[in-house]
Formats: C-alpha cells, structure tokens, sequence
C-alpha cells in the first residue's frame, strides 16, 4: 500500500476539500488528484466522488478515512512517545543502591526526580555493596548508588563521587567509652553489632584490623538492616562501626555517643556506578544531573 497516497487521501478527508489539502500539504491540486487516482486503482475501490462543485467520500471512502486516521493517530503518538523517551520525560530506571545511600540519600532524590518526572517508572533495589556492583555488571540494573570503596572494576565500571562520608565508632551513653578516646586495639576487644557479610562498612572494620594488626573484633550481633543494628546498640549492647549519615541525628539527641579511636580516621565514597562506554538512556542522565545537584540530602 502507498501510504504517501494514503496520507494524502487522509488530509482530504480530514479538511473535505483537495484545495485545502494542497494548500496545507503544498503539492499542486494536479499532482494530489492524480496521486489519489492511482491510490483508488491500488485498492480497487472508489474513495472520492464529485458532490456539487467539490468532492465527498463514497461509503468505502468513508470507511478507510476512518482507518486511516486511527492509523496517523497511533503514528503521532509513536512519535510522541520517541521524544519523551529522547527528552528523558518517560522510559524507566533500573537501580541497585547500597543501604546507605538507600535510606538516607534516595527517597529524597527520588521525590525531587519524580516531581519533575512523574512518567518515568523506577524499580530499585536495595542491597549490599558486592551484589549492587553485581547487578550492574550483569545488566540487571542500569545505575548503582554505592555507599563504601568502590571495588575495582576498570575495564567495566565508571564511578563518579559525590562526596565522603566520615565513619564513626559509636556506643550507648552508659558505655565506658562513651566520647572517650581509646586506642584501636581495645575498641575491637568490644563486641560488635554489624550488618551482614557483604557490607562495605563491615569489611571495612575488619580491613582496619588486618591493617593495624589487632585481633578481630567478635561480631555477637547480625542485622540484615542497619536500624535494628543501631537499635540493639542504642539499646545498651556493643559497638557499632558506621556511616555518620545513618547516625548523626543519634548522636546529636544524646541517644548514642562516639568513640574517638586513636589515629583513625576512615570515610566512605558515596559514588554513582556506570557501566563504562555504554550510552545512558535520556531518563537516567536527567537522574544522575539531579543527583549531582542534590548530592546530600
């Protein structure tokens, strides 16, 4: 099927005058009526007939008119739909964040995005430092938001910091280390309440023992999550080793205190993750643009 002839079959019918269709389309009324008549062989149907001094659609005419602009109306919506997908205004983001940025950074990037976003689906996952670089390696998610050391992956991942985020050592205020200073080496003798295997900031204490050779610290206490962690500590039991952005606000309502460990001074990389040389979608690059803008919430 001819459906340059169609389209212009469509614009007569819609403005029910070839004179006006020459006009819009700018196309001589000649060529127009000579198009339309070899579109009428095509199909072997009659779709015009002289009415007065103009023109109307015969039955079958009337008919196909109809199709054809159900047909131009889906084709102006797929065109529609590929500038929203090019601007970023509709699509979908697949994200894996670590618990960090999770809880204390995304639902806040997540509202600004959306208000200005509101079409674009985003399914995140939260997860743990080693699984999040996971998914982004095997294509399961688009972008990760790590919270911890970024692992090394030069030939695959492109990580851009945001900023650090200091690490502290905290108690309950009944603690005898409560805003002490106390040296390495007797704050791990302490019991630790930690996050599961996999947590950066977990392996990060147990990184620092190795580093500064003192014994491993017994982790009595498992949490899958970070608040039931803090919880148990809050609570009066251990020590925990974590991210300032998760207990500052604590700490700061006298409901824990930190401990100052001698000569130690760690922080975390608060980073966006990428896979090197792979084209972002428009939707995930207005995210990242926000998130640049807004990095600490």
């Amino acid at each position: 099927m001819n459906l340059h002839a169609l389209r212009l079959f469509h614009v007569i019918a819609t403005t029910g005058s070839v004179t006006r269709a020459s006009e819009l389309l700018t196309i001589s009324q000649p060529a127009i009526t000579a198009q339309i008549k070899k579109f009428e062989k095509e199909l072997s149907i009659p779709l015009l007939k002289p009415q007065g001094r103009g023109i109307t659609l015969t039955e079958a005419g009337a008919e196909i008119a109809l199709l054809a602009k159900r047909l131009f109306a889906v084709e102006q919506q797929i065109e529609q739909y590929a500038h929203h997908y090019r601007t970023g205004t509709h699509g979908s983001i697949r994200l894996a964040a670590t618990y960090l940025p999770s809880h204390f950074l995304l639902p806040t990037w997540l509202a600004k995005f959306k208000q200005q976003f509101e079409q674009v689906d985003m399914m995140i996952t939260t997860t743990n430092s080693s699984d999040a670089l996971k998914q982004l390696l095997n294509v399961d998610v688009d972008i990760a938001i790590y919270g911890g050391i970024p692992e090394n992956y030069p030939d695959t991942i492109q990580t851009e910091e945001l900023f650090q985020d200091e690490l502290w050592f905290v108690v309950a205020p009944g603690h005898r280390f409560a805003n002490q200073h106390v040296s390495l080496e007797e704050m791990v003798k302490e019991p630790f309440v930690m996050r599961e295997e996999g947590s950066s900031t977990r392996e990060r204490l147990l990184s620092l023992c190795r580093t500064y050779s003192t014994s491993t610290p017994s982790i009595s206490l498992q949490f899958n999550g970070l608040y039931e962690a803090i919880m148990a500590v809050i609570a009066g039991y251990g020590a925990n080793f974590v991210s300032s952005l998760v207990v500052r606000e604590y700490v700061e309502r006298g409901e824990l205190c930190r401990v100052y460990v001698d000569g130690i001074h760690l922080t975390n990389t608060i980073a966006i993750c990428t896979r090197k040389n792979e084209p972002l979608s428009a939707s995930t690059t207005n995210f990242i643009a926000m998130i640049r803008q807004n990095p600490v919430s």
